[in-house]
């Protein structure tokens, strides 16, 4: 059955109407979008770059192993001056020369399993820069949601400091023509300071916010950074079925899968060593006496004796690391699988929460502002009264805030583990 999460960003009733703007910081602020946000983090983020040039190695490697022979020819040149004693006769010099050229090869396959491995791990290596580049994308979409969500709170304590600070007020004129007393006073005054205190408790983790993003941004100081509030996401739609299938395309798992591959290349060009290469060459020169010369054309076929040798430590070590490499699959994949499940779940239930605070929960109480109101109109109940029913429906609204946070940051991890595109861009 296909599952529907398709929560996107929703809005608070509340804020839909026009809302006061944020506090202003001295600074002129800098007002970012999402795609924005995460294009600037893939281009400043140093670990992204130190991986993705970690990749020359990598290439390096597998164009030395594409060559059309592992090893290079060998070229000889000799030359010999000769004193050949005569009897009766002076000594007769001579210069005689030889010119060679021998080539080793390799005999076992050794050159296919070495490029195989070579590939294997530029794959690798090119798998665990688009893991990077996701987290790096993950983690930027986080801090701005979270800075979007700052965002929204502050406007709502805002709104609560406004309304206390007015009902306070009222309470003061009261208590002064004697129709309140001086306990109203009192808790209407500590109501509105609290809700003030709230507001600048917001908004210090507001600027804590905006200074870790510009920083992640690598945006010069004093840069104050505005997140513009994303536009609605399409649902995010995948059945339970399919969900085990996406998260084996994640970067990770590639990554980590071909490295098993290149190990097991490696392994097999480690048991194709212990078959000796053959060296082959041909070798022209001229000797003799000046009046006699003889041209010399010698071929030559040469093959190590196998006997001591056998490259049992390099065969040891690359079955160690094929192991290994089998090991951190496994526990990767089973790894991935459970954060999906677990993701996917916790999806769920999110999705169910923030949709019962906002067909249930939010209208009720903006009916009892309503009734209250009406209620304090007529004498029926305090202005104290009417602030313990304002009060109950923000923090409703910063409940509602908080579950439509946590079920942004949930599906960011679900894609990211399932290979969806974050914030719009492609992996």
């Amino acid at each position: 059955m296909i599952l529907a999460l398709a929560i996107a960003v929703p809005g608070v009733a509340a804020l839909a109407q026009p809302q006061p703007p944020l506090s202003a910081p001295a600074q002129d602020p800098r007002r970012l979008t999402l795609q924005q946000a995460l294009r600037l983090a893939e281009d400043a983020e140093p670990t992204l770059r130190r991986k993705r040039a970690e990749l020359l190695a990598a290439e390096g490697a597998r164009a030395e192993a594409s060559a059309l022979l592992f090893n290079n020819p060998q070229a000889s040149v000799e030359t010999t001056r000769r004193q050949v004693p005569q009897s009766g006769l002076p000594t007769e010099r001579r210069r005689e020369w030889g010119a060679g050229l021998s080539q080793t090869l390799e005999i076992a396959g050794q050159q296919g399993h070495r490029r195989r491995a070579a590939q294997s791990v530029l794959e690798a290596g090119q798998a665990e820069v688009a893991d990077v580049r996701r987290r790096v994308l993950t983690d930027t979409a986080v801090q701005f949601y979270r800075l979007v969500y700052q965002q929204r709170r502050l406007r709502i304590d805002e709104q609560a400091v406004a309304l206390l600070d007015t009902a306070s007020s009222a309470v003061q004129k009261r208590k002064a023509a004697g129709e309140d007393t001086r306990l109203d006073a009192n808790v209407a005054a500590v109501e509105a300071e609290r809700a003030r205190n709230q507001a600048a408790v917001t908004r210090e983790q507001l600027a804590d916010l905006q200074a870790d993003l510009a920083a992640k941004l690598q945006l010069p100081p004093p840069a104050i950074i505005v997140a513009e509030e994303p536009s609605e996401r399409a649902p995010l739609r995948v059945s339970q079925d399919e969900l085990s299938g996406a998260a084996a395309n994640a970067p990770r798992l590639r990554a980590v899968a071909t490295r098993e591959e290149a190990a097991a290349a490696r392994l097999k060009l480690e048991q194709a060593s212990t078959y000796p290469d053959v060296t082959v060459g041909v070798q022209v020169g001229r000797e003799g006496a000046p009046d006699a010369r003889e041209r010399l054309t010698t071929f030559s076929v040469s093959i190590p004796l196998p006997l001591f040798k056998r490259n049992d430590a390099g065969i040891g070590q690359a079955r160690s690391e094929l192991e290994q490499a089998r090991i951190e699959h496994q526990s990767a994949m089973n790894e991935q699988r459970s954060q999906v499940y677990s993701l996917w779940t916790k999806l769920q239930s999110l999705s169910a929460r923030v949709e019962r605070l906002r067909t249930t929960v939010l209208p009720a109480l903006q009916n009892n502002e309503a009734l209250s109101a009406k209620s304090q109109k007529a004498g029926q109940i305090s202005v104290l009264d009417l602030m313990v029913v304002n009060r109950q429906s923000l923090d409703a609204r910063r409940d509602l805030l908080e579950a439509e946070l946590d079920y942004q940051l949930t599906r960011l991890a679900l894609e990211a583990a399932i290979g969806q595109p974050i914030g719009g861009i492609a992996p």
